[in-house]
């Protein structure tokens, strides 16, 4: 591997491998820290008794009749989450993570699609959940996460895992001697999108394992790390990577109360690594930069930066120093954060680093369980998605000109195809390769770059191609415009044109007004002014020609991605 050997890694057959070895190596290290209900301070659980909850509940669930079963898991990420989610695929049967976001009627048809025969959900989704048991629907088993005691049809999980305790001691062996099929489907995953069109994604022990080793050999994470976990942990990108990982590597996973938590949050689990999406890094650079210009000056900040990228090119690091006050506000350890989902703005990789904080991006897909390329801590480009993962092949199909085209790819860590809909599997792999809709390119360094969507390209009248995501990142960088969704519309005469729909930052707007950095003009006047000046960095068939504001934020999936048909639908 150029620039920098791979990190070396333990070698993992499976789940349940990875879960028994790093019980024995971590034992009493705290492998989690979880806030009671109504607690104040975050309360460590080791490894040796994190082993010993999934073994007991998947003992208990098996003793219900749940082997080889299906078993969907919805609530917020907490403790008990990550215990059912190991205790169901290390040896009872199928994990189906749901979105706790779903309204009711979708998730009763994700529940009948998945077949599932029991439903482990949090308090937070028990009006979505218990009125299920009136229907007549598969399920056998309702397990509440927090109901202290059993409540006619519905089972207190904490009653269950105490009874799967019992039965350990009584001798029942049948989970903790379950053999495990790595080649097998263990877990279902609903990929975004309506129900009716989303697709169940088929992973085995075998595809989330290779993707552990492969991702872990390029970052280096350690037992010395505390994760804030802020991800919808049913999303398979922060549980592979924000849970599973952690779990393999030894870390210790703090559970954030929310997205308005974080920053406390940072602070009392004294975290060194984050995972996050664009929106939040971004929302959270800007913040930072705006109080550090308000109490500093921006002349200041920007001489600081200055003379803290000398120093660096002749080794030597000031920047924790000389920003002290921004990495006290950030709980005074984050080291790396780690961003996915969607490409984030390489100045705003480039301007954590300048402060001292490192982050990289990397990119996957539900269906390779997820990751495909990461940036590595010791080799990266901020505008890349990263270096494929090790044991991965991927490749650009049919490239353009310019080098751009489909990416595919090839290997251990890619599903096992679409749960009972063999047409979209078809179409999806090819002679053994997954076809990803993404479009993209490699640099000459073996960088994959990725240009957008495949479905959201924009053909202009003269065959040009326009990836809306390139314009989005160059609208999102003024500071009064909050987010932005670019589209093609066609014309009588055959063109098309392109056009964006705009979030103003209002706030922003207001403030300058006031701070006298902005002309008394009008919201669109300001805007268009930014669309123009834009406008002027780019090409001419990539010119944005028509505008429409928008006082709401753009609908969104839980991890923060606009969903854009459905902005587009009208």
């Amino acid at each position: 591997m150029k620039n920098g050997e791979l990190y070396k890694v333990r070698p993992i057959n499976d789940l349940k491998d990875m879960l028994n070895s790093s019980a024995e190596i971590y034992g009493d290290k705290a492998a989690f820290l979880s806030k009671p209900k109504g607690g104040s301070d975050y309360i460590p659980i080791s490894y040796k008794q994190y082993k010993s909850d999934v073994d007991a509940m998947g003992t208990a669930l098996i003793d219900l009749g749940l082997k080889n079963r299906k078993i969907a898991l919805i609530g917020e990420n907490r403790y008990e989450w990550s215990i059912s989610y190991l205790s169901v695929v290390n040896g009872t049967g199928v994990i189906v993570p749901l979105d706790k976001e779903l309204p009711a009627n979708e998730i009763e048809l994700l529940l009948k699609r998945s077949e599932a025969d029991a439903i482990i959900y949090s308090e937070s989704v028990k009006d979505k959940i218990e009125p299920l048991y009136e229907k007549s629907t598969s399920i056998r088993y309702f397990i509440s996460m927090d109901k202290e005691k059993n409540d006619g049809s519905i089972l207190s999980f904490h009653l269950l895992l105490q009874k799967g305790h019992n039965l350990l001691k009584e001798g029942k062996r049948d989970f903790i001697d379950a053999k495990i099929d790595a080649t097998e489907m263990t877990a279902l995953l609903f990929t975004s999108g309506t129900t009716e069109t989303a697709k169940a994604v088929m992973l085995s022990h075998k595809n989330i394992a290779e993707n552990l080793m492969g991702m872990c050999s390029m970052l280096y994470i350690d037992e010395k790390d505390t994760f804030l976990s802020v991800l919808p942990i049913h999303h398979t990108y922060e549980c592979t990577c924000g849970f599973l990982c952690q779990i393999y590597r030894g870390c210790t996973i703090a559970y954030c109360e929310g997205l308005r938590h974080i920053v406390k949050n940072l602070k009392e689990s004294k975290a060194t690594m984050m995972l996050g999406v664009p929106l939040i890094f971004e929302s959270m650079y800007r913040q930072i930069m705006n109080q550090a210009i308000k109490s500093k000056g921006e002349k200041k900040i920007k001489l600081a930066i200055k003379l803290s990228d000398i120093l660096g090119k002749i080794g030597i690091d000031i920047r924790k120093k000389i920003f002290k006050q921004i990495h006290e506000a950030l709980g005074g350890h984050i080291r790396l954060f780690i961003s996915g989902a969607a490409g984030i703005d390489p100045q705003i990789a480039k301007g954590f680093r300048e402060l001292g904080i490192f982050l990289v991006q990397g990119y996957g897909l539900t269906e390779c369980a997820p990751i495909v390329a990461v940036n590595r801590d010791i080799y990266y480009k901020d505008e890349a998605a990263g270096l494929p993962l090790p044991d991965l092949q991927v490749e650009i199909d049919n490239p353009d000109e310019d080098g751009i085209g489909e990416i595919k790819c090839k290997g251990a860590s890619v599903m096992l195809g679409y749960y009972e809909n063999p047409e979209a599997t078809a179409a999806a792999i090819k002679d053994g390769w997954f076809y990803t809709g993404d479009s993209g390119f490699f640099d000459k360094d073996g960088f994959i770059h990725i240009t957008g969507r495949k479905k959201n390209v924009i053909i202009t009248g003269n065959g040009k191609n326009v990836f809306p995501e390139e314009i989005e990142t160059l609208l999102n960088r003024s500071p009064y415009i909050k987010e932005s969704l670019v589209y093609g519309k066609g014309q009588s005469d055959g063109d098309t044109i392109i056009c964006a729909k705009i979030v103003p930052d209002i706030d922003k707007i207001k403030e300058d007004k006031e701070n006298n950095l902005l002309t008394d003009e009008s919201i669109e006047k300001i805007i268009d002014i930014e669309v123009r000046n834009i406008n002027k960095t780019m090409t001419n068939y990539k010119h944005i020609k028509e505008i429409t504001l928008k006082e709401e934020e753009f609908v969104k999936t839980t991890t923060k991605k606009i969903k854009r048909h459905e902005e587009l639908k009208d």
